[in-house]
């Protein structure tokens, strides 16, 4: 029998990772765990000079491909797909790990335009990339997305109203899109409570201490923790499990108020 490190460590391999949001985070830590599990991955972000940064971090090219660009341009997502197709022959796996919460507030207070940005690229944005993965490849040859929502979008988050709204309208997105892409492609999603990337800073900067205090397990969120999470659900070992939201959250949810 093979050594499970070794299954493990090449469980991907020969398959491709689609991985938008991946510069720095949750997303570049989901992006190393694939790569170290076998895979070459297509990272997307805002900054050219972050994502040749991370690339680098990746393996350089023979391993990792960024492209620079707005997670809601469809002309940016065509350009990602085909560029992925190019360079490594295939896009077997999808992560959606963009996000944005541009405002803290009341919702009363909240700009109906800031609003329909949040859900175009929380939501729609997200929709587009797998239409056009499944479109190019997953139709054909099958695959798995993933979704990275929030727990935010289970529980109330005073502050940050319509980016929880969003996250539980992409949580339900995973449930229909897993109804009608199976069998042949897999869709679920992760719900992290608050991890310590610079996303999230506003969140317990200054108070870590006290935020973290909240949790049974006594610590905020690292991006690793997702990224396990994530790679399970893309992997073989999930190949029974779609249309399902994992919580990710040391235990916060178990609190109350869930």
């Amino acid at each position: 029998m093979a050594d499970r490190t070794d299954v493990v460590a090449e469980r991907f391999a020969g398959r491709t990772a689609i991985i938008t949001g991946a510069s720095r985070g949750i997303g570049l830590a989901i992006a190393e765990r694939l790569v170290a599990e076998g895979a070459k991955v297509v990272i997307t972000g805002r900054r050219a000079d972050a994502l040749d940064a991370a690339v680098a971090a990746l393996g350089g090219p023979d391993r990792a491909l960024g492209v620079a660009g707005h997670a809601a341009d469809t002309a940016h997502q065509d350009e990602v797909v085909a560029q992925t197709l190019d360079t490594f022959g295939s896009a077997d796996l999808l992560v959606n790990n963009t996000g944005i919460n541009p405002v803290y507030g009341p919702l009363m207070e909240l700009d109906p335009d800031v609003a329909r940005n949040v859900v175009e690229v929380n939501v729609l944005s997200a929709l587009s990339w797998v239409q056009k993965t499944y479109r190019s490849w997953m139709s054909g040859h099958g695959g798995a997305v993933v979704n990275v929502a929030s727990l935010s979008g289970i529980r109330p988050e005073p502050g940050i109203g319509m980016y929880g709204a969003s996250k539980a309208m992409l949580m339900h997105l995973t449930k229909e899109l897993a109804v009608e892409l199976g069998p042949r492609v897999r869709v679920n999603a992760v719900a992290p409570a608050v991890v310590k990337t610079r996303f999230a800073a506003a969140l317990y900067e200054g108070r870590e201490d006290a935020v973290a205090a909240e949790y049974p397990l006594a610590r905020l969120g690292a991006p690793d923790d997702i990224a396990g999470v994530v790679s399970f659900l893309l992997s073989v070992d999930a190949a029974w499990m779609t249309g399902r939201t994992l919580v990710v959250d040391g235990g916060l949810a178990a609190t109350g108020g869930a």
